[in-house]
């Protein structure tokens, strides 16, 4: 009895060290795994410090760049002197002269970029705190330049608060109502597919305001269905289902109809710009200049997206010219307005002209002042010029197309590299004045590290090495993460990662998951902890502890390849994408140590479109997939993102008509679709398309939803059961 009892404490304590360096699903949905920043950073004046949110979103504290030692409390909801009682904030925006914070707390998302919150006004001096507004949350408010005023939103119209006056409110639209008309924010296609939610701008000595009109009018309605469901629980559908209703144009459909107006703070005059905009153009950002107050630049589109147009308009005369055009051969990339910057007496344009995606400095006369960067690279993110000594300072992937770094260039076009010779992906947030800045490192295998940088690049501290992290990975099992890349048979060289299970056997035939994301533009096999899924392709490192290789390649249409490659799925989405995945699973099934009857491929959004388009290409490589919120016809989408890259159906009927659903005789492999029932962005309304097709052709396949859950799908227990299925139905394959 005594040696039966000491076998099974042993086995029990063999068991327990198993699971202990054994990653879990719920661990690693319920954050476990998740790496640590630097919350909430914002250069401040003296340009020797920044300023971030403490951890518990209590205190907003200030920073030295020089030494990331603490130099004071800018903010403390426990140190208020009036009655104004706040458990915590959510995010801040000091006023430009940092006598006052605007502070952020009871946010609530709208969109993927919009939101409602309570603002306060906090006086730093004699550390009072008042509402923004008493008459209703409020959305993107924005400080005046001279810091006496706050502009925001509120049901689509436009409002302004005056410090000087005790605060006193005034409603500056009043035409606002949701449905029809949105001042000051974009509507739901504008801010998803231009990546922006506050659409409105003070000029330099705060006597104007100047923002973008949307009349969604006749713009086609969408609805979904709401549900009781639960966590959270919508108790007024407790009895019978509601529904939300708000205007999608779909491809070819009617868009908003889009004006920039002006507003005299003082006489209180409304006008309306004279812009040389098509009726069916957009205009996806206005900028007033840093310096003139009568000089407003805006940007505007055609609907084709391949001729962009810098305007200079004057706010009170309501004339506009065209000072620089921008014309692309297929289409203008979103990055060239989403890195917009103005200077002191111009702007800084990013464009793929020449190939690949370089910086081009203007003055406000539209004239060429110099280029900033070339060569056979992607610049990746702008991060500022300094007028003052001409230099730009900027991130590309000059080294390779899957790492990142820093680089400077001198106003004689010298370039150096800022952050540090070891190979990954950085990212900066740089002081005012450009004499410090904060560096974010990883590479596949080694969680973000931030650090602090003198101009040189030469490290000064670092603030977060997520070593609790790394601590918490080295007692885990993980296997081997690795780069690779591979020709496919028509030619192209496609680059890729791959994820191992920790006793790897080269002797052994394993099954391969693949995950693709492969949208225009977008890049997965990257040197940085960001790539897979869950920070550091620890999802893949958990279906690696089941036994399954994990594999990732970015096919053509993917980012920082240069123009060429990014552009060669125009008006073929889907085509050459799903051709890609299918030659990396052949490449796969040819190495010694792949089962190549055992191949699986997932993917959410774009990525759920290419399984489908992949699992469905001719050719049966794949034993199953998973197509999470994946759109099934591009007929279905909005209009800006699909007619980016195919035009209208109009035009392109035949481009439009390849898509999974006209494929569904075609799907080979154990399929499960997933989706959310209140996907505001890609509509159930593809699956249950897709889903009927598939019945017509006799094809089998499981279908999951998700009740009131968005694109993202999350919320509760959510993540951990959708992944759990994911898990499970890859095991399934035979």
């Amino acid at each position: 009895m005594k040696r039966y009892t000491t076998l099974l404490v042993l086995l029990c304590a063999v068991i327990c060290m198993n699971a202990a360096d054994r990653l879990t699903l719920s661990d690693l949905t319920g954050g476990m795994y998740s790496a640590q920043g630097i919350s909430g950073v914002t250069p401040l004046l003296d340009g020797e410090s920044y300023g971030c949110i403490a951890p518990g979103g209590k205190q907003i504290v200030r920073h030295s760049f020089r030494t990331g030692e603490q130099t004071g409390v800018l903010f403390d909801v426990d140190n208020v002197k009036n009655r104004v009682k706040l458990d915590r904030i959510d995010g801040y925006q000091m006023s430009p002269d940092e006598t006052h914070i605007l502070v952020r707390t009871q946010t609530r998302s709208i969109y993927r970029h919009s939101r409602t919150a309570e603002y306060y006004i906090y006086n730093v001096r004699n550390r009072t705190l008042a509402h923004l507004s008493e008459g209703g949350p409020q959305e993107q408010p924005l400080w005046s330049r001279d810091g006496t005023m706050i502009a925001f939103v509120r049901d689509g119209n436009l409002f302004l608060v005056k410090l000087l006056f005790n605060n006193s409110e005034s409603q500056v639209t009043k035409d606002g109502e949701f449905g029809k008309v949105i001042n000051g924010k974009p509507d739901w296609v504008n801010e998803e597919e231009f990546s922006f939610s506050r659409a409105f701008d003070f000029n330099a000595d705060g006597t104007m305001l100047a923002w973008i009109r949307y009349d969604e009018t006749e713009v086609p309605l969408f609805s979904f269905p709401w549900y009781k469901g639960l966590n959270p629980e919508k108790k007024d559908y407790a009895d019978y289902p509601g529904s939300y209703g708000y205007k999608y144009p779909i491809a070819g459909a009617r868009n908003s109809t889009v004006s920039v107006h002006s507003f005299d703070i003082k006489s209180r005059v409304i006008r309306k710009m004279q812009l040389p905009l098509p009726a069916d153009g957009y205009v996806p950002r206005i900028f007033f200049s840093e310096q003139d107050p009568e000089q407003l630049l805006v940007l505007t589109l055609n609907r084709h997206q391949d001729q962009l147009d810098i305007c200079l308009a004057n706010p009170r005369s309501t004339e506009c010219r065209v000072i620089l055009r921008e014309q692309a051969e297929r289409y203008v990339p979103e990055e060239t307005i989403t890195s917009f910057s103005t200077t002191p007496d111009g702007f800084v344009l990013l464009s793929n002209r020449s190939g690949n995606k370089h910086l081009y400095l203007y003055d406000m006369r539209g004239t060429l002042r110099r280029q900033i960067t070339s060569g056979d690279y992607e610049v990746c993110n702008f991060y500022g010029y300094d007028s003052k000594t001409g230099n730009a300072f900027y991130s590309s992937n000059q080294e390779s197309p899957m790492r990142k770094s820093v680089y400077r260039s001198d106003s004689k076009g010298k370039v150096s590299r800022l952050s540090s010779s070891a190979t990954g992906t950085n990212s900066a947030v740089f002081s005012k004045g450009f004499r410090y800045f904060m560096n974010t490192w990883s590479d596949l295998n080694t969680p973000p590290v931030v650090s602090l940088c003198d101009a040189s690049g030469k490290s000064l501290k670092v603030l977060e090495d997520n070593a609790n992290l790394r601590q918490k990975l080295a007692s885990l099992k993980l296997g081997e993460r690795k780069f690779f890349s591979f020709t496919t048979a028509d030619g192209v060289k496609l680059n890729g990662f791959m994820v191992l299970p920790a006793d790897f056997n080269l002797g052994r035939k394993y099954p391969v998951v693949m995950h693709q994301y492969s949208g225009p533009g977008s890049q997965q096999v990257v040197d940085s902890w960001s790539a897979g899924n869950m920070g550091g392709c620890l999802y893949e490192q958990y279906l690696a502890q089941e036994g399954f290789i994990c594999v990732c390649v970015d096919g053509r249409g993917t980012g920082g390849r240069g123009r060429e490659f990014e552009q060669c799925t125009y008006l073929k989405l889907g085509q050459l994408e799903s051709h890609d995945q299918v030659e990396a699973a052949i490449w796969l099934g040819q190495q010694a140590y792949v089962d190549k009857n055992r191949i699986a491929i997932w993917g959410w959004s774009y990525g759920g479109f290419n399984t489908l388009m992949s699992m469905s290409e001719g050719r049966p490589v794949f034993a199953a997939g998973v197509a999470v919120a994946a759109p099934c016809s591009w007929r279905y989408y909005d209009s800006i993102y699909t007619e980016r890259y195919m035009r209208t159906p109009g035009e392109n009927g035949s481009g439009y008509d390849v898509c999974p659903i006209s494929r569904a005789d075609k799907l080979s492999g154990k399929l499960l679709l997933i989706h959310g029932l209140a996907d505001d962005n890609v509509h159930f309304r593809n699956a249950a398309e897709y889903t009927e097709a598939l019945v017509q052709a006799d094809k089998d396949f499981r279908e999951l939803t998700y009740t009131n859950r968005n694109h993202s799908i999350y919320g509760g227990n959510t993540r951990n059961h959708l992944f759990r299925q994911i898990t499970e139905h890859f095991k399934s394959m035979n």
